[in-house]
């Protein structure tokens, strides 16, 4: 494990787009957790988020964890570029010369992934329980943990995530045919869940479609990318806007979407180690 660490440490740090997209990633993070202290223009309508509740316990694991997973494909950049070079500077045929197993490699950037995962999950853990405890209306124990297993949740969607993009990296190789690749996947997903959507919800007005879709199995939700958006949901209908509007936010734990998640990363990793034995390098 530590000659794996060791490896990949030497190998990102000199690389120039590892070294700029992470220190871009964890600065625009901290900058999007303290969103909702600045007052929002759109349209001439001016909206402060920390008014609406996205600092109340329990609600600031969901708000918090769902806005900065919007950032994710940042460090999906660095996930990236870290494989591809691996193959268009032939190092992966050198380390494999030089006595580097294909298992090796997987867990090499494993490694790296669960790495990236952790230290984002804690810093958004920790900042989130300052700003909580700083600016929420009620910091009683129990709502304070009621929902802390977003966090939880962030880290397995970064998981699925950068497990995803690696099975795509060592696909294709080739940093332009991933991001080809991940576009028409993503694109893809939301035409099958819209289409599907279309049909069962068609007519129904905005709290019926989310009445219906509490108790509604959906194929489109197991796909990777959907699963991997389900288990940190949309808290846009928490907002107080939605709740003088008399939309109601009830929250059913996302058991589906979680196994799908785990589900999909054992067949990512074990699909980018099929690819790797199976092709000459």
């Amino acid at each position: 494990m530590k000659k794996l660490f060791t490896l990949e440490y030497y190998k990102n740090l000199t690389y120039k787009p590892f070294q700029v997209f992470s220190i871009l990633y964890f600065a625009i993070l901290i900058a999007m957790l303290f969103i909702g202290l600045v007052d929002l223009n759109l349209g001439g309508l001016k909206i402060n988020l920390k008014e609406q509740g996205i600092y109340n316990f329990p609600e600031i694991w969901n708000f918090i964890t769902w806005i900065v997973a919007l950032l994710k494909i940042f460090l999906g950049l660095i996930i990236v570029f870290s494989i591809c070079q691996e193959f268009t500077n032939r190092m992966f045929k050198q380390n494999v010369i030089d006595g580097l197993s294909r298992k090796e490699f997987i867990a090499s950037k494993l490694l790296t992934i669960f790495t990236f995962a952790f230290v984002s999950t804690l810093l958004v853990f920790i900042i989130s329980l300052i700003i909580g405890y700083s600016y929420s209306k009620s910091t009683d124990s129990e709502l304070v943990f009621k929902e802390m297993f977003f966090i939880g949740h962030y880290f397995l969607k970064l998981l699925a995530f950068f497990c995803f993009l690696m099975f795509l990296s060592i696909l294709f190789r080739k940093s332009i045919f991933v991001f080809l690749a991940f576009f028409v996947w993503w694109i893809v997903e939301i035409i099958f869940g819209v289409i599907e959507s279309v049909i069962r919800f068609y007519g129904m007005n905005l709290q019926e479609q989310i009445d219906a879709k509490k108790n509604t199995i959906m194929f489109s939700d197991f796909l990777p990318l959907s699963s991997m958006s389900n288990i940190v949901p949309s808290p846009l209908f928490r907002l107080g806007f939605f709740k003088m509007q008399g939309v109601v936010f009830e929250f059913q734990y996302p058991t589906a979407s979680m196994i799908a998640c785990g589900i999909w990363c054992i067949l990512f990793i074990a699909g980018s180690y099929w690819i790797l034995k199976r092709r000459d390098w």
